[in-house]
């Protein structure tokens, strides 16, 4: 049997659906499963297993009739018994279909019914259900009867070397107990924490918890993250933004960390996985879409009358729902969470 999952565009998202992507090879062990993606998330989920191989489907610029009709060529070479999709685009479903399975299922929502085998029923969307929740409805919608709950990543070699070769130009940093910074949100300006919060809290880290802090980015947030480590103005708050910047680099650097101060962007997601305690600062979006079973996740959100609003920008201007929240409560949580960290690790030994 061969089964091919049409993945999540978003780099959290694809995340979260780790757990749908266990429960078909547990349900599935014989069959070859074939992760079909965006060409920036193709090698995130190598090391778990969950996936055999990956098809990169063109996006953007990089698209173009040529390379999409290469694309449909290679998916019907595939004959795939069943196909699953996640997204929940006409899209998606359009590439199904032309994939030629025999079986295509998926959320019966955006217009694409017709181009699906077996529908599953789409939910209320103006009322927050859990992502990761509503793919393993899909994984139930293809037979998978053991359903997991948590969420999984692996560190591949040589992005742990690529994270010992930075901390090798930096060898006056603590790298033994590390808080991570993550400012990016790729949905948009109304996610992000403001520069100069991120700055006033890596500093307090620095002198007063003698911990060090590393800013971690995308290609997108290079100049945020230099924005934090300039206003910090401490030797011990670096960033990555000097760096050839991958996925697989901010995920190393996640895992071997003490503590993710986060946005709720993608990244956000790296850390349970590998049992990383996050603090994460919700804006305009509503906490229900993300929740995940992760007990080490502390969620920090102001109540305003405006919000959540699940805008990209603020429509108001005053961006009050991230603004408002001061590095001194941020600070607080932090302190709080390390110091349960260490009960924890002490009550183990």
């Amino acid at each position: 049997m061969k089964i091919g999952v049409f993945c999540p565009n978003w780099v959290g998202d694809l995340v979260m659906a780790t757990p749908a992507l266990r429960a078909i090879r547990l349900e599935y062990p014989a069959a070859e499963v074939v992760g079909v993606m965006r060409g920036y998330l193709a090698g995130l989920l190598e090391g778990t297993g969950l996936l055999d191989r990956t098809i990169v489907l063109p996006h953007g610029k990089s698209g173009g009739w040529k390379k999409t009709f290469r694309t449909v060529a290679e998916l019907r070479r595939e004959k795939f018994d069943l196909c699953l999709l996640l997204p929940n685009s006409l899209r998606s479903a359009i590439w199904g279909y032309a994939s030629g399975a025999r079986e295509r299922i998926g959320f019966s929502r955006n217009g694409r019914s017709c181009l699906l085998t077996k529908r599953i029923p789409a939910r209320d969307r103006s009322i927050p259900h859990p992502v990761l929740e509503e793919y393993l409805r899909l994984a139930e919608g293809i037979g998978c009867r053991e359903l997991p709950q948590q969420t999984e990543l692996a560190v591949a070699n040589g992005e742990l070397q690529q994270l010992d070769e930075f901390w090798g130009k930096h060898p006056g940093v603590n790298r033994d107990e590390v808080v991570c910074f993550n400012s990016g949100g790729a949905f948009g300006a109304a996610k992000h924490w403001p520069a100069e919060h991120f700055a006033i809290l890596g500093k307090r880290i620095a002198e007063e918890l003698g911990k060090s802090v590393l800013v971690v980015c995308g290609p997108a947030e290079r100049k945020i993250a230099r924005e934090i480590v300039h206003g910090a103005n401490h030797p011990q708050v670096v960033s990555l933004a000097e760096e050839e910047l991958s996925l697989g680099l901010t995920k190393a650097a996640i895992s071997r960390s003490s503590l993710l101060v986060t946005t709720d962007s993608g990244p956000r997601q790296f850390a349970p996985p590998f049992g990383v305690p996050a603090v994460v600062l919700y804006g305009p979006t509503d906490q229900g879409w993300s929740r995940i079973a992760a007990e080490t996740e502390t969620p920090l959100q102001l109540q305003v009358e405006c919000g959540p609003c699940q805008q990209r920008s603020c429509p108001l201007g005053t961006h009050r729902c991230m603004r408002d929240l001061s590095p001194e409560q941020v600070y607080a949580t932090v302190v709080e969470v390390l110091s349960k960290r260490r009960e924890n690790r002490k009550a183990a030994a």
